[in-house]
């Protein structure tokens, strides 16, 4: 679950990192308050889950209630990459010395906790690792000792910062840190990690993405999410209690568990194709959620073919031929559908697809030859 930038200090600041005083706002007029309490000059910011912000004009400095009006008024509504603003973070400006980078996430090749930092803060890290990759300091950490503050004095010296700020990077790291841990993180970034002329060091920006699953251990973070800006089929998946998540290509994917729909997409990719979700219907699936599963899939207008994948243990084949009929009676699709049925009950499946004669709706043996047949037709589509 991604976090906004102002969701992200609220977290910070929970857990000791300096942030710049100001508020989150969705009005006009509550922006030049909020401008008049924490003193100008204020930097107006959007709140939205994508970057680009300050190119797209999104972010803008402001000497007084005159501008911050001009430029509220002119940032809300406004559209950055398919996410319209509704909200405004207002904060007092801050002078700058230096920018830093800091980020704490998981190491999946290593299976480690690890620390990224750098003094070439304010760009993005990928430029930053393949032009200057000597400032960028990579610090596994030990998940069970954690982060201790000798390794992060370390970090903050490999990375090259001044040496009176050495204390307050090592200080920012541990916080960033513990914002990780203590919220069940899995990225936890700061860029840029400013140091201002007074030496102090403070989270100029906040990028946050929480495990979800972890969400019944942090009540409080529940309501975080963005609702306005999420995937509309996402939010809809989710209330249904299927897994989905909205990729850029233009075949459906409909599996039952994670691990074979991962598969799934893979051997689509592999025979030339593009997935345009991952959908995971779980191993008890039943007609109802199976024809759920498929309007959602439909919902998306870029899918030209779908590839229905089961491997029937809980779930039965009949249950899923059931779902399929009963979402072509309901939606009549007109994109093209490849089904193969493995596992339990899967003949008694397969026999009631045959019976239904369902226009569109081809039967594959094997996964290969059923992404192979699915790509052929979304070509054919396109």
């Amino acid at each position: 679950m991604d976090l906004l930038e102002y969701q992200g200090k609220q977290l910070f600041a929970r857990h000791g990192l300096r942030v710049s005083s100001g508020e989150e706002v969705e009005s006009v007029e509550d922006a030049v308050a909020v401008a008049d309490r924490v003193g100008y000059p204020v930097v107006v910011k959007a709140q939205v889950l994508i970057g680009g912000r300050g190119k797209a004009g999104g972010v803008k400095l402001a000497a007084d209630a005159g501008e911050t009006r001009e430029h509220a008024a002119n940032i809300l509504g406004m559209n950055i990459g398919g996410h319209t603003v509704h909200r405004l973070w207002v904060e007092h400006a801050s002078d700058i010395a230096s920018e830093y980078y800091a980020a704490v996430l998981l190491d999946r090749s290593a299976k480690r906790p690890l620390v990224m930092f750098s003094t070439e803060g304010g760009v993005d890290i990928e430029e930053v690792a393949e032009r200057t990759p000597e400032k960028l300091v990579r610090s596994h950490v030990d998940a069970l000792e954690g982060l201790g503050r000798e390794q992060a004095l370390q970090i903050a010296r490999d990375g090259g910062v001044d040496e009176d700020v050495v204390e307050g990077v090592a200080d920012a790291l541990l916080a960033l840190y513990d914002v990780w841990i203590g919220e069940d993180a899995t990225l936890a970034e700061i860029n840029p990690l400013i140091v201002t002329p007074e030496r102090e060091v403070r989270a100029l920006d906040a990028k946050v993405s929480l495990d979800g699953n972890a969400l019944f251990r942090h009540p409080e973070n529940a309501d975080l999410s963005d609702p306005e800006n999420e995937d509309p089929i996402e939010r809809r998946a989710r209330e249904n209690g299927v897994q989905y998540v909205a990729l850029d290509g233009d075949i459906g994917i409909l599996g039952n568990g994670a691990g074979l729909v991962m598969s799934t997409l893979d051997v689509v990719s592999l025979a030339g194709g593009s997935p345009a979700n991952f959908l995971d219907a779980g191993g008890g699936s039943d007609a109802k959620k199976v024809e759920q599963a498929i309007g959602l899939i439909l919902s998306n207008p870029n899918v030209k073919a779908v590839l229905v994948n089961i491997f029937g243990g809980i779930t039965r084949g009949e249950e899923v031929a059931g779902g399929l009929i009963a979402a072509f009676n309901e939606l009549s699709p007109s994109v093209p559908f490849v089904v193969r049925l493995d596992g339990t009950n899967a003949d008694q499946g397969r026999a009631l697809l045959d019976d239904a004669a369902l226009a569109g709706v081809h039967t594959a043996g094997s996964m290969n030859e059923a992404a192979e047949l699915v790509v052929a037709l979304a070509k054919d589509a396109g």
